[in-house]
């Protein structure tokens, strides 16, 4: 089965020409590392992720807070283009987030706001093997901090690099040696090395 990675980080607000460039990159390269790109089926980094998947020929699939393509559409305002596969929760935004990191084998955060915080807390507490582009903002240049923060031995790791090609290729490699043999809350001990 294909390793999946969700992609989580600002759907809106002011985010710069050059994060929208990063997030096209780093779909790209899950994309020619044959994962499927996982999305909350969102405008801004999601999408600009989803579109560099699909422009190498990936797998793109969309977790859609709504109950269908009208909703998803007219009332949440996302687009349809560039995935493969909408799922209509009907969860509303932040009841889809607990789809799109169960979803995910691994979690990429770029940038983001109040709800990509709650993805990476998510993320976190169900052991998740997350990477975080830093110097992306937000979020994203948050992780090493939130971590201490919560102070919590759950099993997730977070990985942090600057290159979007060189984070996807971490972590696959860190999810395919370490991270799968304990890959859930149920871990009674964390792997290290990652």
């Amino acid at each position: 089965m294909k390793l999946k990675l969700g992609v989580m980080g600002s759907s809106g607000g002011a985010i710069a020409p050059e994060l929208l460039e990063q997030a096209y990159v780093l779909g790209r390269a899950a994309a020619q590392r044959d994962l499927v790109v996982i999305t909350g089926a969102c405008p801004g980094v999601p999408l600009a992720a989803a579109r560099g998947a699909k422009d190498v020929g990936g797998l793109v699939v969309g977790i859609s807070p709504a109950l269908s393509e009208r909703e998803h559409v007219h009332r949440y305002r996302s687009p349809l283009e560039y995935h493969d596969v909408i799922i209509y929760t009907g969860s509303g935004l932040m009841g889809r987030e607990i789809e799109n990191i169960r979803s995910s084998d691994m979690v990429v955060i770029l940038g983001g706001r109040s709800g990509t915080l709650g993805e990476f807390a998510i993320a976190f507490d169900e052991a998740k093997l997350i990477g975080g582009l830093r110097g992306s903002g937000g979020i994203a240049d948050e992780l090493e901090s939130l971590v201490r923060i919560c102070n919590k031995q759950t099993g997730a790791h977070v990985l942090m690099d600057d290159d979007p090609v060189r984070l996807i290729g971490r972590l696959v490699d860190g999810y395919v040696t370490h991270h799968r043999i304990r890959p859930d809350v149920f871990a009674e001990d964390v792997v290290a090395g990652l």
